[in-house]
């Protein structure tokens, strides 16, 4: 596949905005996709660790809530150590959670009774620094609330997920208003490709890098993940053309 070298100016301006933000103080580590068409969109080659990242589902409800946080899952479970998983009310899928790599026995449960307890549970998760990752399950992340998660991802080095999930439309008014994450995605549900055989095949998402510091926006079709956490690119997609594998956009800062 076809790799776009970035320029000498892009490159500065990119480490330049990185220190105008507070995060050029270390280089940070990241957590690479394994999928180079949306590694090369991230700055350093991945998501970045020690960050809050905020993630939400498309349009169609809880089928996209549902595939957003298998995506989660699948980044939590790409890091070494326990997860906490903090949440409003006790609904998630602990085997569609595993499909995507996260085993139950890797998993903290906190069930916290409200978005506001929930973001408390997530800060005091990222500030203890010995975790591999952090989740608020959540419907709004007021700015104040990202700004202190981020810092407290950033003191400690653990990544912050926030999964944006709406159980009444009305929650999802804000979403697009600025948060101090360093990234936002979008993920919804498409149909499997078709098996030459009776039977289902791998789940497909749309994966909208909707903002990224210093990086590009981006959305593409992958594969799931799989019980490695790792996404796919599927097969009749990956011959095609860099210029076929999403809209380039420069990303809103």
């Amino acid at each position: 596949m076809h790799e776009r070298a970035i320029s000498p100016a892009i490159a500065a301006l990119r480490a330049r905005i990185a220190q105008l933000e507070g995060d050029g103080a270390r280089a940070r580590e990241v957590l690479p996709f394994g999928v180079p068409s949306l590694d090369r969109k991230l700055p350093g080659g991945g998501l970045a660790l020690g960050c809050l990242h905020e993630v939400a589902g498309g349009g169609n409800g809880a089928v996209d809530g549902a595939a957003a946080a298998c995506f989660v899952a699948g980044i939590a479970a790409r890091t070494q150590g326990k997860v906490l998983w903090c949440v409003a009310q006790q609904d998630l899928f602990a085997p569609g959670l595993e499909q995507a790599g996260l085993p139950p026995d890797r998993v903290i449960h906190v069930e916290a009774g409200d978005d506001k307890s929930t973001l408390a549970c997530m800060e005091e998760g990222l500030r203890h620094g010995g975790l591999g990752a952090v989740v608020a399950d959540i419907a709004r992340l007021p700015m104040t609330a990202s700004r202190r998660l981020h810092l407290a991802a950033k003191e400690s080095g653990t990544i912050g997920l926030a999964l944006r999930r709406w159980r009444r439309q009305a929650e999802a008014s804000d979403f697009g208003q600025p948060t101090a994450a360093m990234t936002r995605w979008r993920i919804s549900a498409l149909p499997s490709r078709p098996l030459p055989v009776p039977g289902v095949g791998r789940a497909r998402w749309l994966v909208e890098l909707i903002r990224a510091r210093a990086g590009e926006s981006l959305d593409i079709q992958l594969e799931a993940c799989d019980g490695s956490g790792h996404l796919g690119l599927p097969a009749d997609m990956a011959d095609r053309p860099a210029t076929a594998e999403g809209r380039r956009h420069s990303a809103a800062g």
